[in-house]
């Protein structure tokens, strides 16, 4: 089997690499070819043009950072015109549910399968393989992906092409919510002069523990705010939130707070750092 890889950056890097080491006969782009080119000598083919990478290609993957970034490629004609027939594109991408659908439809017109199949884990996750992946479209085509998708993470078929997008909207509302309320709890704790690591320690095995306390938690005690997941990314993420709920006449009062505080800290001037720069946000409101 033959796979496309496009898209080479703090994700899709380490998602590429884990194809490679799985001995998969891998072809990467990536807009900025330096990025890929280390994969070059891990044993990828470094493509030079969108249709040189997906000529041939079993499954296409993208992994790339927004709407506007699948659009450019998922709509280009060089990239229409040398899809294998048939073949399988799995977006994998954070996006719309609707450009998701409306992709679907343009490859489905083509005889092209489509998933949308986007991810949480973050970076560690990309690199450990152990990504949660949500996947929209036919159960067929699922399960002509999987043993590909499963060398990433743990693919789970969440329902019709865009239920994956919805999928990972609903994550999103999850962990940045959870970020706002660790960083809320970390405060508290500094504030009144607990030791926060012992806190965190505390609360190993009960309700409150999670990945998001341990890992996040631990970046706002240690001020680290070096980007593993953007503080942009997870406006754009928050924003995409509200345009769905919205479609679906939702109202989603927390997502909006936390909204607020991502669009905050973009207009600061930290929109690349981690997101768990909420606490930074918690810490200007006890300045006001």
């Amino acid at each position: 089997m033959k796979i496309a890889f496009i898209g080479t950056g703090l994700m899709g890097y380490p998602m590429a690499k884990n194809l490679i080491n799985k001995k998969i006969n891998l072809k990467v782009f990536s807009r900025t070819l330096e990025k890929a080119k280390p994969l070059e000598k891990l044993g990828a083919t470094i493509a030079n043009s969108l249709g040189e990478a997906v000529k041939e290609a079993d499954i296409v993957i993208t992994m790339l950072t927004d709407d506007e970034a699948v659009e450019k490629v998922l709509g280009n004609q060089e990239f229409l015109n040398n899809l294998k027939n048939p073949s399988t594109v799995i977006d994998m991408s954070s996006i719309k549910p609707k450009i998701a659908i409306k992709y679907g439809q343009l490859l489905k017109d083509r005889n092209i399968h489509f998933l949308d199949a986007p991810v949480s884990g973050g970076t560690i996750g990309a690199e450990e393989g152990s990504l949660a992946i949500m996947v929209g479209g036919d159960q067929n085509v699922f399960d002509g992906a999987f043993d590909t998708l499963k060398i990433m993470g743990n693919p789970t078929l969440v329902g019709p092409i865009g239920s994956g997008q919805v999928s990972k909207l609903a994550n999103q509302i999850i962990v940045g919510v959870t970020i706002g309320a660790v960083a809320e709890a970390i405060t508290l704790c500094e504030k009144a002069g607990v030791d926060a690591n012992k806190f965190i320690k505390a609360l190993s095995g009960g309700f409150a523990d999670g990945k998001i306390l341990q890992n996040h938690g631990k970046r706002m005690i240690d001020k680290d705010f070096s980007p593993k997941g953007k503080v942009s990314t997870h406006l754009k993420d928050m924003n995409n939130i509200l345009e769905c709920a919205g479609d679906f006449k939702t109202k989603l009062p927390i997502s909006n707070l936390i909204h607020e505080m991502f669009k905050s800290l973009v207009d600061q001037g930290n929109d690349n750092d981690d997101h768990s720069a909420l606490y930074k946000e918690i810490e200007n409101i006890n300045k006001s």
